[in-house]
């Protein structure tokens, strides 16, 4: 342990470093003051490419008008445009692709040299910028692909710059929760997060069966570890699908894996009331598979509606009582993923997204005393913020595809500009483990990552074995191993933790 300290001093002054000194991207952060550009790096255009120009594939071809020129044809899988990029120096870089929508919201892949960087998204049908940020560049040539996810763009050419550095106070966060009445324990708990941020990051795994459950069992296995985060859901204790034979051990998984030593996280894979669930029960919480309205339930419309997910509130409510109850403090992560439209919470719009997740919160604080939560927004947009005294920290999830690796950084630096606020920011669900050297090289310091379960770490339910689908066991074990990231047996007993 008191090696593990000394190097995580070392990764800070690593990531402090890289902030005062590396070329990296400006996060738009708390604290801007009038004398903010002083002593900063010039920003520097090293490259403008015309998409014209660059190599395309399948379907995507060249304009016929002549001002201004672009490309567009994204429509199948294989189209791409791929710009032929030079730098000379090492470093950090910012990706400004200018395109235009076709018929709305588009979103679509960016690739280096074949490796997944994010998504560029424009709503605009005139030209604007969308940017990739703190794209890592070695001396040389580069392959910068812009790859159909949504398609459906016209694309006008690629301006490469080298990157402003982060500002390092976006790792100092305030260890207050929004909840004034909240419990010791949660206190604690987020004394310590916010203790570690920007020096270390927690592993997690969601795992139904809790601690010993298939997905920790692979990992102790490949890894001789547990992670230091448990996630769970309360979706079986969704009141419609509880009619339709479902059970759950999650609350007492939460209480065997805290009194173990451990961090729970809970999300809620929320199934609509039985009024509203369409031929699949079981798909109670996707968008295709329900005729519930929310838009008309938060405006006063579906009085019914209301009063069903009312009750369906209480349910759960009474299974996080029974975690106060048990002192287990909750990493509480309600309504995820919601402006991908996916979720029903979602498919209504922003407005009445942030009037639910508001009304949850109101419900669970002031009516029930639920006062064990640390409240995690994962909405995954800022026009879906519900404001700062509701939000704890933010949560981003994360799906880049097969045995990719890299930090998410652009994502990341995103989610630190949802608010003018400093919030901490955590990976709350990922596909891929990923490495921890580019997390401290890019400065991307989630406070934890929490992969899914399933294919993403175990094979079929009936094998306790390794898949190595989504992450190597190299790189399992490179994670699990790393002085960066914290593991169950290296945190401390968060039951006395200091809270001041």
């Amino acid at each position: 342990m008191e090696r593990k300290r000394l190097t995580a001093l070392l990764l800070a002054a690593a990531v402090a470093s890289q902030a005062a000194g590396c070329q990296n991207v400006s996060s738009g952060q708390p604290g801007r003051d009038e004398n903010q550009n002083e002593g900063k790096p010039t920003i520097e255009v090293v490259g403008t490419y015309e998409a014209e120009a660059a190599q395309l594939s399948g379907k995507v071809k060249a304009s016929e008008a002549s001002e201004p020129g672009y490309v567009s044809g994204f429509e199948n899988d294989d189209d791409s445009c791929t710009f032929q990029v030079a730098v000379e120096t090492e470093g950090f870089y910012d990706l400004h692709f200018i395109s235009a929508a076709e018929g709305g919201y588009k979103e679509n892949y960016v690739l280096v040299d074949g490796n997944s960087a994010g998504t560029i998204a424009t709503e605009s049908e005139t030209f604007a910028d969308s940017v990739i940020s703190r794209v890592y560049l070695t001396p040389g040539a580069h392959d910068i692909a812009v790859s159909k996810y949504w398609g459906w763009i016209k694309l006008d050419k690629l301006v490469v710059q080298t990157s402003e550095p982060i500002d390092e106070r976006i790792y100092q966060v305030s260890a207050e929760l929004v909840n004034k009445n909240a419990t010791d324990e949660a206190k604690r708990l987020m004394r310590y997060l916010a203790d570690i941020y920007g020096k270390n990051v927690l592993s997690g795994q969601y795992c139904d069966q809790g601690q010993f459950g298939k997905e920790m069992a692979v990992i102790k296995k490949a890894t001789g570890k547990y992670p230091a985060v448990l996630g769970l859901d309360f979706i079986e204790y969704s009141p419609s699908r509880a009619a339709n034979g479902s059970e759950s051990h999650a609350t007492e998984h939460a209480i065997q894996f805290w009194e173990n030593g451990g961090i729970v996280t809970f999300c809620w894979h929320w199934n609509v009331p039985e009024k509203y669930l369409e031929d699949i029960w079981w798909k109670g919480f996707n968008t295709e598979s329900v005729s519930i309205d929310l838009e008309k339930i938060m405006n006063g419309q579906d009085e019914e509606g209301y009063n069903l997910l009312m009750a369906d509130i209480d349910a759960i409510a009474a299974q996080l009582l029974v975690l106060q109850e048990a002192g287990v403090p909750v990493l509480w992560r309600p309504l995820h993923e919601a402006s991908g439209g996916w979720f029903w919470w979602g498919a209504s719009g922003p407005e009445a997204y942030k009037k639910l997740y508001i009304l949850l919160y109101d419900k669970l604080t002031n009516e029930y005393g639920v006062n064990n939560l640390i409240w995690i927004w994962n909405g995954q947009d800022k026009e879906w913020y519900p404001g700062d005294e509701y939000v704890d920290i933010i949560g981003e999830d994360i799906y880049p595809g097969e045995q990719v690796y890299g930090s998410q950084v652009n994502k990341y630096l995103e989610a630190v500009q949802y608010t003018p606020d400093t919030k901490m920011t955590v990976l709350s669900e990922n596909g891929c483990v990923p490495d921890p050297e580019l997390l401290v090289r890019d400065g991307a310091m989630w406070g934890f990552f929490c992969t899914w379960g399933g294919e993403f770490v175990a094979k079929d339910a009936s094998i306790y074995a390794l898949s190595e689908q989504y992450t190597e066991k190299a790189m399992l074990q490179k994670a699990y191993d790393s002085e960066l990231v914290i593991t169950l047996d290296e945190l401390p007993d968060l039951k006395t933790y200091p809270i001041d």
